[in-house]
């Protein structure tokens, strides 16, 4: 008797691919300003520092807003609130490329992120409800499909026009795609409805979970994993430039071989995260201590500057599938929360990464002194990982992993509306 046929894939409806553009358009807002740092700068009369602020207005809408909208958002017709949100963020990008000073790019950055946020939330929700349970994972994984594009490709595009038609032009090509992104959620994202009985979250049993010490553990690790990334690649762009001696035109370049890097650690933390949890953790976070280390040592050899930054983005990234893995085992009660705190610990490494590297620089230590901030950073977070590590040993108990793919983790059953995995944000 033949065995029977294996069941036939699931195609994902277009719908999730129009998600995962909106993404692109999110993604490449949020970390193109390290290719047009310098155009910028130039342009509004404010120092780098200053300029390197621009990235924490965004990290800090967003360390608000994920935790914030993923519960404001329970309630709402879903796809409304995605048309409201991208709409929102378009505008954002909008004022940003038309800003007169400073003060209001700025402004209009954190309004942009805290409708990145939101979309990220409710997206997650939308794109897991349009699919089988089979298939959530491969749906979330096209929504991070676009995170990573972004970083590959968005970014160092962003880097290039900002270079030959100005940084605003940037902010207008973000706020295109974000056009063409709402077109097709208004066109194509049906009406979904919204958690009842059930599968409704309880907020209040979920905020419970922030009693538990190993929750707090896990937020301040990704954390400070994420200030060590972004107190250099913030500053990326002017210390290849100032210190390294290459030309700009160099940088959408060495931008691309980050993102390039930190698609490769993700697939490699995505495979062996499972099997090995703190060994990904404390292997990934020391080869970026080393790493950024070694280049604020070789800073000036423009060889070692291009290598190292490839080879940052894989160690760093690596780290990703076991970080989310490790917040959802902590907080495997609350699955709507547990997302939301990892996108929020990641941001906040995203506000304090860049003002400390501009602390460094302003104190007259020279982009140099943003690596080795950043290997302080990573080194603190391997102690951080490590006490973690002692009291999940004291404690005896054995936590289950949560599965990680490559790009993202499937959502819980009961998790309808919680924010993205901390691999899209993390790539981000």
């Amino acid at each position: 008797m033949p065995a029977p046929a294996p069941p036939a894939r699931t195609r994902l409806p277009i719908a999730v691919y129009v998600l995962g553009l909106s993404v692109f358009a999110l993604g490449t807002s949020e970390f193109m300003l390290s290719g047009i740092l310098q155009p910028l700068a130039r342009d509004l009369r404010v120092s780098i520092p200053q300029a390197g602020l621009l990235v924490s207005a965004f990290a800090i809408g967003m360390v608000v807003g994920a935790p914030v909208l993923a519960a404001a958002t329970l309630r709402l017709p879903r796809r409304t609130t995605l048309i409201a949100l991208l709409a929102a963020f378009g505008l954002g990008q909008v004022a940003g490329a038309l800003a007169p000073s400073y003060g209001v790019l700025f402004a209009s950055r954190v309004v942009s992120a805290l409708a990145c946020a939101g979309f990220w939330a409710v997206g997650a929700a939308v794109a897991v409800s349009l699919v089988p349970v089979t298939a959530r994972a491969r749906a979330m994984a096209v929504m991070v499909g676009g995170l990573s594009i972004a970083n590959i490709a968005g970014v160092p595009a962003g880097a290039l026009l900002g270079q030959h038609a100005g940084w605003r032009a940037a902010f207008w090509a973000v706020a295109g795609l974000a056009a063409l992104g709402l077109v097709g959620v208004i066109a194509l994202v049906p009406r979904t409805s919204v958690p009842t009985g059930d599968d409704r979250p309880q907020l209040r049993r979920e905020l419970a979970i922030y009693k538990d010490k190993q929750v707090w553990l896990a937020l301040i690790a990704t954390a400070l994993n994420g200030a060590a990334v972004f107190a250099l690649f913030s500053y990326l762009s002017p210390l290849l430039t100032d210190t390294a001696g290459l030309a700009e035109s160099w940088v959408p370049t060495v931008l691309a071989l980050f993102g390039v890097g930190a698609l490769i650690g993700t697939f490699i933390g995505g495979r062996i995260a499972d099997a090995h949890l703190f060994g990904t953790l404390f292997g990934g976070i020391a080869a970026s201590t080393v790493v950024l280390a070694v280049l604020a040592l070789t800073a000036h050899s423009p060889v070692a500057a291009i290598a190292l930054s490839l080879l940052l983005g894989v160690t760093a990234f690596t780290t990703a599938p076991a970080l989310n893995a490790r917040m959802f085992n902590v907080a495997n009660a609350a699955p709507t929360l547990a997302g939301a705190t990892t996108t929020a610990a990641f941001n906040i490494g995203n506000t304090l990464g860049p003002w400390l590297g501009g602390l460094a620089i302003g104190a007259g230590w020279g982009y140099p002194a943003v690596a080795w901030t950043g290997a302080a950073l990573a080194a603190a977070a391997v102690l951080t990982t490590a006490l973690a590590f002692r009291l999940h040993r004291m404690n005896g108990r054995s936590r289950l992993v949560a599965a990680a793919t490559p790009k993202a983790a499937a959502p819980a059953p009961e998790a309808t509306a919680q924010a993205p995995t901390p691999e899209a944000v993390e790539q981000h």
